[in-house]
């Protein structure tokens, strides 16, 4: 339920856009439903995680140049922005001696160290190569086709993705444990 509700805004700003094919619409639709889902979060568990926050920022600081630029190239920067900045943030905090997949999901997981290592570099290759490929497709197609990609493509590619993530891991799972 809560990953659905961290969904919401990218589910709001697509059918608004799809409704009234107006992008700047769209984006403010998206600013204000990002700053309600915060404070929303915020009431009711008392804290945003940190991609949270960054994602906050970016909707309102990408999605407010968009709004008062009349530009839609920045907040199609958007998802670039925030995949990259989680790839840099998962190899900054592993050159620092931590690794924040085990951290998050390393307690359900028993995986040697290497294959953490592994995994991590995996993650930070595929953030960054998700985060172009979005910015191919807003430079090369048209708006439309763009904001689609965004909810469809890179969705459908995020859970292509982690589908590969589970075999990966899975090779580490006891039998007994399934």
């Amino acid at each position: 339920m809560k990953a659905a509700f961290e969904f919401l805004v990218v589910i709001l700003f697509f059918a608004t856009y799809a409704l009234t094919k107006n992008i700047i619409l769209a984006t403010e639709v998206a600013v204000a439903a990002g700053i309600i889902q915060a404070v929303w979060c915020l009431f009711k568990y008392r804290r945003l995680q940190t991609m949270q926050w960054v994602s906050l920022l970016l909707v309102i600081i990408l999605g407010g140049a968009t709004i008062i630029l009349k530009n839609a190239h920045f907040i199609m920067w958007k998802p670039t922005v925030l995949f990259w900045v989680m790839s840099a943030g998962l190899m900054i905090s592993h050159l620092c001696g931590k690794n924040v997949l085990k951290s998050t999901i390393g307690k359900e997981i028993n995986m040697p160290e290497p294959a953490w290592r592994k995994l991590t570099y995996i993650w930070a290759v595929f953030l960054l190569a998700l985060g172009s490929l979005n910015l191919w497709v807003a430079y090369t197609f048209t708006e439309a086709q763009w904001v689609n990609f965004k909810l469809f493509g890179s969705t459908t590619i995020l859970f292509l993705f982690l589908i590969g993530q589970a075999v990966y891991i899975s090779q580490y799972t006891k039998k007994d444990e399934l």
